[in-house]
């Protein structure tokens, strides 16, 4: 059972940026979780980070065929992306929407999601434990 991983832009930078918001865990460390737990879910994971918006649409269709499911985590393009949305809505597996922190005790702007209308649900507010809860989550709606 393979799953896709995607981070967003600026992803790349945790650990340093706004380590009050995000926390000071960094992305290969997020990674190695997210590796960690699917291996021991049985499950494998090709993880991606990108801050281009049409390479997060490209790797959503490239996995097609190839893939159980998918965690994305589309951070600012989350609140405005519609081509990313109807990515989401084109594939042929699920997609869970991951944010590390609490979207909905930020500013308004941050508090919705067009991604997510597009989801199979989404895990918000966890840091980098999104990411591990969004797959166990991925895993469970994939065994049925």
């Amino acid at each position: 059972m393979n799953v896709l991983v995607i981070h967003g832009p600026n992803l790349n930078l945790l650990g340093t940026r706004e380590p009050e918001i995000y926390g000071s865990t960094t992305l290969e460390q997020v990674d190695a979780a997210i590796s960690s737990a699917a291996e021991a879910l049985g499950m494998t994971v090709d993880i991606h980070q990108t801050a281009r918006e049409g390479e997060i649409i490209e790797l959503l269709h490239g996995g097609i065929g190839s893939v159980a499911g998918a965690l994305l985590n589309p951070a600012a393009y989350s609140h405005t992306s519609r081509a990313i949305a109807e990515a989401v809505r084109a594939v042929t597996f699920p997609v869970i929407e991951i944010h590390l922190s609490n979207i909905h005790a930020r500013e308004p702007w941050r508090r919705r999601s067009v991604t997510a209308e597009a989801a199979v649900g989404i895990v918000s507010g966890f840091g980098s434990n999104s990411y591990v809860l969004g797959l166990r989550a991925l895993k469970g709606l994939l065994d049925g």
